[in-house]
């Protein structure tokens, strides 16, 4: 009797769980490891009103010039501006060298950017050597009034006039088991830089960026 009610205990999880995903929840849609294949992807994705992508484990996605553009500069891979979730297993998203200067990520909300649904979660990538063009904002990734979701990824080696590593202004952004590290802003907030909204570290390091970990001071709760 114990046994039967376990069972039906677990099915009653399983289909409340279901019921609460999104309906409008894709399959997962594999990316070849190259930057046209990303590049495309995320493209298609906010073209369907947003995805889950697949991205080669291990694979790093050297970008060669910039495929956004924006007020706020130019950005490494197109700005997302519909939920977009990238699945990851150790892969690098990095700016290739000898590149011309852009951000690696840009997120878009309607809270910045009128009619855009922006919503990025990142698993296991780690964003490297992004640039943001002078005097715009946010090396690594730049989040304008979107929700930023970051699981077991590193912003690492970008570098921005303020947010090296991350920008964040009128929106949200969540990291879990992370790590902002040794990038630089020759302002400040050489990790992260909050202009407005919020950032919340959950089990993440932020150490060892230039000339600041996070600013302005008090922030970003956590961050020293």
């Amino acid at each position: 009797m114990r046994s039967i009610l376990g069972v039906c205990a677990l099915t009653m999880g399983l289909t409340v769980a279901m019921a609460a995903a999104p309906t409008t929840a894709h399959a997962q849609i594999p990316v070849l490891c190259s930057e046209t294949s990303l590049v495309n992807a995320i493209n298609t994705a906010n073209a369907v009103g947003g995805d889950t992508l697949a991205l080669v484990p291990f694979c790093t996605y050297q970008l060669t010039s910039a495929h956004g553009s924006s007020p706020h500069g130019p950005v490494g891979l197109p700005p997302i501006t519909t939920p977009i979730t990238l699945l990851g297993l150790g892969v690098t998203i990095t700016r290739a060298p000898g590149a011309p200067a852009f951000r690696i990520l840009q997120v878009e909300g309607a809270a910045n950017v009128p009619g855009t649904k922006g919503q990025l979660s990142a698993v296991g990538i780690t964003l490297r050597g992004g640039s943001a063009v002078s005097p715009y904002p946010g090396g690594g990734l730049s989040n304008l009034g979107g929700t930023v979701s970051l699981l077991s990824s590193s912003v690492t080696g970008n570098t921005a006039v303020a947010g090296g590593g991350i920008y964040n202004d009128n929106g949200s952004i969540t990291l879990t088991t992370s790590s902002v590290t040794g990038n630089q802003a020759t302002a400040s907030g050489g990790g992260i830089y909050v202009n407005s909204g919020g950032v919340t570290l959950l089990a993440t390091t932020v150490r060892d960026n230039s000339p600041d970990n996070c600013a302005p001071s008090g922030s970003v709760m956590g961050c020293t």
